[in-house]
């Protein structure tokens, strides 16, 4: 029995003890050293991030013990319980002599409602021989509130639309004919005008094409004097301009005809027409045709280098092979490409779209241009659908998907996921910087950023337009300022855009990347285009808060909350201006 009564007694005075010795480690608390950076904490990449350094007292930590630090994130009626800083005195041998430091990351997901919260600290001691645990009596709050200026990023979406590939403008059509004189001659023979050439020349004629200019170029051999071949080079230009106003007389072009430019070029004692023949004449071997050449690209006169190849061994086979070749006159006549109206041709495409006529009745390319000429994306968004059955394209498919996107844009979410599967179907026809941009602004919608990123990068390696790899940074760079990559994303928005949500986000990334006075300068830019733009006016205010300039940031915040009445108590509350919080208390009543 007294055995029994000798065990409990150790036990009771060894729980004494203990209870003893973690009375006192709570006690000691109070004295325990607590830093959090940054403080107040701050959202950035969607995530709450912060590091939090822990000073314990002399003899806090004795032998057998730990000590918790309790972390807690309140807000509302709710809490989250982040991992604890445990402290065990084997650790820290020392600490019955000197203070015992310990520093710790933590990072926990933002949700909606977190601000205004505050981080809070509880401690608990522990015996770890018993396992008996005491807990301090109160809650320390290490840190106020929560800056979510990463929040306000605007989301940039843009739609990439494919090339039309329809040419709207005045096209020029070359139709070219070519005549052939007698040597010496300049009359257009009976054969010519009944030879098929002349007969197709005829029958053009006949169609009274749109022509804009009639050129004819006048040659002839080289054979002849100077002043033979002069005459001659002139006399057939001339003669199939009269031959061809005959012709026209005949078809009865009447006015028609006086819009009609000739233009007659008689080319005299050039060689290049011959040396053009010669270059591809089989008849002689190559060492005659280096005989030729040297002399016709030597010195002297037209009519002496003529005389020089009358003496060559080839001269009777270029007389009789190519000469014939030169005495011509080369006619060519531009016509305009017959083309529908512009407003024809949006009218055609809505019956098509309506299916109120055949969808062969425009041609892809005129289909794909009506959606593009249309306003209205309900109609671009018909239109292209009609594209994309008559002709299912990956220009089609994909500007359908852009339309949708822009329909989304404009509050219809739903339109995302249709134009995704348009997207697709234009993927596996053709992988385009359009198609992996529009992807990019799909998933983006979404919030999927991640995937929305996989395209930007794909996108990125197809090259495109100027236009194209400006929007397509506009929309990488709102992503990067909400994943928390400010310096990337900074880079991304340095383009001139005239798109004032990504000039916004640029001055965004810079203040988040402590550019503070290029951030406000670049705030100032948004608000030079568009004086009613409020938030980049209370972002401005920002930054001029980071740089202590009290005096902007009362005349920002005056003027965004004048014009947004919203952001009065959002000002108010913002511990981005808790520096100048009496001062505008006042100010913004």
């Amino acid at each position: 029995m007294k055995k029994i009564n000798l065990i409990m007694a150790l036990f009771i005075g060894a729980a004494v003890f203990s209870g003893c010795k973690l009375s006192k480690m709570i006690k000691l608390a109070n004295d325990q050293d607590l830093t959090v950076e940054p403080n107040p904490l701050e959202v950035h990449g969607g995530k709450i991030a912060f590091e939090m350094s822990a000073v314990l007292p002399p003899k806090m930590l004795p032998s057998g013990t730990a000590y918790t630090l309790k972390t807690i994130y309140q807000y509302g009626d709710q809490e989250i319980n982040l991992p604890g800083v445990e402290f065990k005195a084997d650790d820290f041998p020392s600490s019955s002599t000197s203070t015992s430091r310990k520093s710790q990351d933590f990072t926990f997901d933002y949700q909606d409602g977190m601000n205004p919260g505050k981080l809070m600290i509880g401690g608990e001691a522990k015996d770890t021989r018993s396992g008996k645990t005491a807990e301090t009596p109160a809650k320390l709050q290490v840190a106020t509130g929560l800056i979510t200026t990463s929040m306000l990023v605007k989301d940039v979406y843009y739609a990439a639309y494919a090339d039309h590939g329809y040419n709207d403008k005045e096209e020029l059509i070359p139709t070219n004919v070519d005549f052939f004189f007698d040597q010496g001659r300049s009359v257009l023979k009976t054969s010519e005008k009944r030879s098929d050439r002349g007969s197709n020349f005829s029958a053009f004629v006949a169609e009274k094409n749109v022509t804009k200019t009639v050129t004819i170029t006048g040659l002839h051999s080289p054979e002849g004097t100077e002043r033979i071949n002069s005459g001659l080079a002139e006399e057939r230009a001339a003669a199939i301009e009269k031959y061809y106003r005959q012709q026209m007389k005949k078809y009865d072009y009447k006015d028609l005809s006086d819009s009609i430019k000739f233009i007659l070029k008689p080319v005299i004692e050039d060689w290049q027409a011959f040396k053009d023949a010669l270059k591809d004449y089989d008849g002689i071997d190559g060492n005659a045709k280096s005989e030729v050449l040297r002399i016709v690209n030597g010195t002297g006169t037209f009519e002496d280098k003529e005389k020089s190849l009358q003496k060559l061994d080839s001269y009777k086979k270029l007389f009789k092979d190519l000469y014939p070749s030169l005495r011509t006159a080369k006619t060519e006549i531009l016509t305009v490409k017959p083309k529908k109206a512009n407003a024809e041709i949006a009218v055609l495409a809505k019956s098509v779209a309506d299916g109120n006529a055949k969808a062969d009745t425009l041609s892809a390319e005129e289909l794909l241009f009506a959606g593009n000429m249309t306003p209205s994306l309900d109609e671009k968004v018909a239109i292209y659908t009609a594209a994309t059955k008559a002709n299912p394209s990956w220009q089609a498919h994909n500007n359908l998907a852009a339309a949708l996107l822009m329909q989304a844009k404009a509050g219809d979410a739903d339109k995302v996921d249709a134009a995704i599967t348009q997207l697709e179907i234009a993927a596996k026809l053709q992988k385009t910087a359009e198609v992996h941009t529009n992807l990019a602004t799909a998933y983006a919608m979404q919030a999927n950023y991640d995937k929305a990123m996989e395209n930007v990068e794909a996108a990125e390696g197809l090259g495109g337009s100027a236009m194209l790899k400006a929007g397509l940074n506009s929309v990488k760079g709102a992503i990067l300022v909400r994943q928390g990559d400010y310096s990337a994303a900074t880079s991304a928005l340095s383009a001139p855009t005239k798109d004032l949500d990504a000039m916004f986000d640029k001055g965004l990334a810079l203040l988040l990347n402590k550019d503070f006075a290029q951030a406000e300068a670049a705030f100032n830019e948004v608000t030079s285009a568009e004086d009613g733009y409020a938030l980049a006016w209370y972002a401005g205010a920002i930054a001029s808060a980071r740089q202590g300039n009290a005096s902007d940031v009362k005349t920002k915040l005056i003027k965004a909350t004048n014009l947004d009445a919203s952001l009065k108590e959002k000002a108010l509350a913002d511990l981005e201006f808790r520096t100048f919080a009496a001062e505008l208390a006042t100010a913004l009543k």
